[in-house]
C-alpha cells in the first residue's frame, strides 16, 4: 500500500498551513512572572499538625508564611493561574510537613478520576512538589496527590533526560512521554514511606503532605537550602500552573529553573527499617496439571542511614510476588523487546545506575538479575545497595548474588559501582563498572564479563547541551577482537517554541554488555530531530501545534543500510484536551538474511523502501468515558500492514477504573499473509488508596495464551503490606514457549504474602 505524491503533498501542507493561517499574538498582561526564582521559606515548629487535610483550621500552619503566586504554562503561558493556591512549609525534628490549600470557585467542578497509588495525575485536578534536596539543579523527589488523597511519587535524575531528545523535560505534558525503564530520566516506580491526607470544601479543596526527613536524601549541612517547585493542575481548564513560572516546553523535571526552600535546620535523621515477609505459594503446572506444589518462604529488607545522604539496602530471600506482571508484546521485527524493571527492591536511585539510551542501549538493565534469557525466576540469594551522596559525588554500589537454576543460569555474583560529579549550569562527569562473574566450582573462572564507561553533560545557555557515553565489554573468548565497544554523542536545544536535536550512536560488532540490554547488535546510527510548538491566539479552538521531523538510521559496519526512518508529523492539541496526530513514514528496512516474521512466513534478503501514514487520535482522557487510537497503514517488507492499536477506558468516579486496549495487525506479505491480536483488559477497584483490586486480562493470538494476573493489597506503606496474588497462563492450542513473550509454561499460582516495615528509631 504506497502513498501517491498528491498525498504526501496534502499532508506535508496540513503541517505548515497553521504557521501562516495565524499571526503570534502577545497578549497584554497586568501581572508578569518574576525575573528570579520566588523564595519559600520553612517554619521549624514543636507540634507537628493533625494529618486530616484540613490546613486553614489547624494551629500547627499558622506561623507559616504562605507561598501563593502561581504562573500558567498552559492554557495561557506567563499568565497568573485562574484560581489561587497557598502552600506552607513546616518541619519537626523528623518530618517536613507541605501544607496546600488549593482554591476553587466552583468545587463541584472538581475533577478526580483515580485514587490507586501512582495513578496519573495529568487528567485529574492534583497538586504535586519536587524537592531538588542537594541543590544540584539535576535531580529531585517528585510527590503529588489529588483530592482522593492518592500517594504519587517519583524520582527525577537529569531533569528527566532519558535518551536526549524526546525527552521528558522537554515535554509539557508527561502524558506524552513514555517510560524507558527505570532509568529513563523519570522513575514512576520509586515508592517512598510517606503520607497524604486531603479535604474537599466550599473555598476547593486541601492537602497535608507528611514526609519523614528519612524518606528524603540530603546533605548533613545546617542550615540548608533546597530546590522547590510546586505544580497545580486545574482539569476542566486544561490548566497547569507552577510556582516558579516554566516556559510551555518544559514540566516539573525542569529542576534548573524551580526556586529554593530556604531555613532548614535539620539534623541527621536516624533510620533503622527491617522489613521481613512471609509467603505460601499454590503452584500448579502443565497444561493437565500433574505437579502441585505447596511453597513457603521467608526473607527481609533492611534500610539504613549510614548518613543524611548515603544509604545502605540490604536483602536476603529476595521476593518480588506482589509485582504486576509484563505487559505481553507482539514482535513483528528481528529485534529484542524491551520489559521494564518493576521489582522494587532494584528501583531506587535506578536512575543513578542508569547509563546509555533507555530500552536501546542500556549498560546496566537490572533485569538481568534473578531473570533467566526466558522470563525463567531465579532465585536471589542476597545483595546490598550503598548508594547517596559523599563528598560532592553522586554514587553507588550494588552487589547482588543469585542462586544457580539447573539447565538456566549457573550461580553468579552481580557487582554495580556507579559515580557521578554534578557540575554548574546542568553539567555533569560520571562513571560506571559493572561485571558479573559464575560463582559455581564447576564452572571455569572464565565465565564472567566486564563493562566499563564514562559519560556527561554540558549545558550551555539555557537550553542548550552537549551529551554522551562511552564503553567498551571485556568477555572472555573476545580478548584481542576489535568492536567491543559502544559511544554516543549529540546536542539538544530546546527554547521553548523551537526544538534541535542530533546525535550519533555507534555499538561494535563484539560490545556484549552481558548486565545491560541492546536492542540491537552492531550498529551506527544518525539521529536528528527539529520540533516546532505553536499556540495560535484564536484557531478551531486548538491550544497548541506542534509540527516536526525526525530522522534515524542504522548501518553495520559493512556500510549496509538496516533500518531508515523519516517521520514527518504535526500534533493538533484542542482546548478540550482532545489531540490529532497526522504524520508520515518514510522507511527503509534492509536483510542480508531472511527472518521468519511470523509462523511460516518468510521475510527474505533484500531491501525494502516504503512510505506509511499514521493517525493518533484521543478524546478528553479525564471524561468518564475516553478513547484513544492509533492507526498505521502501509507498505511493510514487500507487501501491505494495516495496524491499529485502540484503547477505551471507562470510570465510574475514582474508584473503579478499567481500560480496555485491542492491537490488530494486517499484514499482507509476498510471502504470505497473516492476522495478529494482542488484548488486553486491566480492572482496578480501590477502596481507598492503600487498599485495592486490579486485573490484569491479556489474550495473544500468535501463541494462543490467555493469561490472567489478579492482585489485592492491603498497604501499611508502599510495597509493604497484605497481598494475594493470583497468576494464570492458559495455552489454548499447542503451546510452544517463546522468549519475545516472557512466558515460560502454562501455569497456575495462588500467592499470599505478608510483609511488615518495623521502623526501629522511630
Amino acid at each position: 500500500m504506497g502513498f501517491g505524491r498528491w498525498t504526501v503533498c496534502t499532508i506535508l501542507f496540513a503541517l505548515i498551513e497553521p504557521l501562516f493561517l495565524c499571526a503570534t499574538v502577545v497578549a497584554a498582561q497586568n501581572d508578569s512572572p518574576p525575573s528570579t526564582p520566588p523564595v519559600a521559606i520553612a517554619t521549624k515548629v514543636e507540634k507537628a499538625p493533625d494529618l486530616d487535610g484540613e490546613v486553614l483550621g489547624d494551629p500547627a500552619w499558622a506561623s507559616a508564611k504562605p507561598a501563593s503566586r502561581f504562573w500558567q504554562n498552559a492554557p495561557d503561558e506567563g499568565q497568573p493561574a485562574s484560581e489561587r493556591t497557598e502552600v506552607r512549609v513546616i518541619y519537626t525534628l523528623d518530618t517536613i510537613y507541605f501544607g496546600v490549600v488549593c482554591y476553587d470557585r466552583d468545587p463541584d467542578s472538581i475533577i478526580v478520576t483515580d485514587s490507586l497509588r501512582d495513578s496519573s495525575l495529568d487528567d485529574t485536578d492534583s497538586f504535586q512538589i519536587i524537592v531538588d534536596t542537594y541543590l544540584d539543579r539535576q535531580n529531585g523527589f517528585v510527590f503529588g496527590t489529588n483530592p482522593a488523597a492518592i500517594e504519587f511519587d517519583g524520582q527525577v535524575v537529569n531533569e528527566g533526560a532519558g535518551s536526549g531528545f524526546g525527552r521528558q523535560s522537554g515535554a509539557r505534558n508527561p502524558r506524552q512521554t513514555t517510560q524507558a525503564g527505570s532509568g529513563g530520566g523519570f522513575n514512576l516506580n520509586w515508592d517512598g514511606s510517606w503520607e497524604v491526607r486531603t479535604r474537599i470544601s466550599d473555598i476547593g479543596w486541601s492537602a497535608e503532605f507528611a514526609i519523614p526527613m528519612r524518606t528524603l536524601r540530603f546533605s548533613g549541612e545546617s542550615p540548608q537550602t533546597w530546590g522547590l517547585n510546586f505544580q497545580r493542575n486545574i482539569r476542566r481548564r486544561n490548566e497547569t500552573s507552577f510556582w516558579a513560572p516554566l516556559p510551555r516546553a518544559y514540566n516539573l523535571y525542569r529542576v534548573s529553573w524551580a526556586g529554593t526552600l530556604t531555613d532548614l535546620e535539620l539534623s541527621s535523621p536516624r533510620n533503622l527499617k527491617i522489613i521481613p515477609y512471609a509467603l505460601g505459594e499454590y503452584i500448579l503446572q502443565g497444561e493437565e496439571p500433574s505437579n502441585t506444589n505447596w511453597l513457603g518462604n521467608v526473607g527481609a529488607d533492611l534500610k539504613y542511614s549510614v548518613t543524611p545522604s548515603l544509604t545502605l539496602d540490604l536483602t536476603y530471600n529476595t521476593d518480588f510476588a506482589q509485582v504486576e506482571v509484563d505487559e505481553q508484546q507482539i514482535n513483528l521485527d528481528r529485534f529484542d523487546l524491551f520489559f521494564p524493571e518493576k521489582r522494587p527492591f532494584f528501583l531506587e536511585n535506578a536512575g543513578l545506575f542508569s547509563v546509555g539510551t533507555p530500552g536501546e542501549v542500556e549498560l546496566f538493565f537490572s533485569r538481568r538479575i534473578g531473570i533467566g534469557p526466558d522470563g525463567e525466576v531465579i532465585p536471589i540469594l542476597a545483595g546490598a545497595r550503598l548508594s547517596g551522596n559523599f563528598a560532592g559525588f553522586n554514587g553507588g554500589v550494588l552487589n547482588m548474588q543469585t542462586e544457580k537454576l539447573g539447565g538456566v543460569a549457573p550461580a553468579n555474583n552481580f557487582t554495580v559501582a556507579r559515580v557521578r560529579r554534578e557540575l554548574p549550569n546542568r553539567s555533569y562527569l560520571g562513571g560506571l563498572f559493572v561485571n558479573r562473574s559464575a560463582t559455581d566450582d564447576v564452572l571455569p573462572e572464565e565465565d564472567n564479563n566486564q563493562t566499563f564507561a564514562v559519560d556527561g553533560r554540558w549545558g550551555y545557555g539555557q537550553y542548550g547541551e552537549l551529551l554522551g557515553f562511552a564503553a567498551k565489554t571485556r568477555t572472555p573468548g573476545l580478548e584481542g577482537k576489535d568492536n567491543q565497544h559502544a559511544y554516543k554523542f549529540g546536542t539538544f536545544y530546546d527554547s521553548g517554541k523551537w526544538l534541535f536535536a542530533a546525535d550519533y550512536t555507534e555499538v561494535g560488532e563484539n560490545f556484549d554488555p552481558q548486565v545491560g540490554f541492546l536492542k540491537r547488535e552492531g550498529f551506527r546510527k544518525p539521529r536528528a530531530a527539529i520540533f516546532h510548538r505553536y499556540r495560535p491566539e484564536n484557531f478551531l479552538g486548538l491550544q497548541e501545534l506542534r509540527p516536526h521531523a525526525s530522522y534515524v538510521g542504522f548501518w553495520d559496519f559493512d556500510g549496509f543500510q538496516e533500518s531508515g526512518r523519516w517521520h514527518i508529523d504535526n500534533h493538533w492539541e484542542w482546548k478540550s484536551g482532545a489531540e490529532i496526530h497526522t504524520g508520515i513514514n518514510l522507511t527503509k528496512e534492509g536483510l542480508t538474511e531472511e527472518f521468519e516474521i511470523f509462523p511460516g512466513v518468510i521475510v527474505p534478503p533484500g531491501t525494502y523502501d516504503h512510505t506509511e501514514g499514521q493517525l493518533i487520535g484521543f478524546t478528553n482522557q479525564a471524561a468518564p468515558v475516553s478513547i484513544r487510537t492509533r492507526w498505521t497503514f502501509g507498505g511493510f517488507f514487500g507487501g501491505d500492514r494495516v495496524q491499529s492499536i485502540s484503547t477505551l477506558k471507562f470510570r465510574i468516579g475514582e474508584t473503579f477504573n478499567t481500560e480496555f486496549s485491542l492491537e490488530h495487525n494486517d499484514i499482507n506479505l509476498p510471502g504470505g499473509s497473516f492476522v495478529t491480536v494482542l488484548g488486553l483488559t486491566r480492572i482496578s477497584y480501590s477502596f481507598s488508596p492503600r487498599i485495592f483490586i486490579q486485573s490484569l486480562i491479556q489474550y495473544n493470538d500468535r501463541a494462543d495464551i490467555w493469561s490472567t494476573n489478579f492482585r489485592f493489597g492491603w498497604l501499611q506503606t508502599a510495597n509493604v503490606g497484605f497481598f494475594v496474588v493470583y497468576n494464570d497462563t492458559r495455552a489454548q492450542g499447542t503451546f510452544m514457549p517463546d522468549p519475545e513473550l516472557n512466558l515460560i509454561v502454562p501455569d497456575r499460582s495462588l500467592t499470599v504474602k505478608i510483609s511488615r516495615q518495623f521502623d526501629l528509631f522511630k
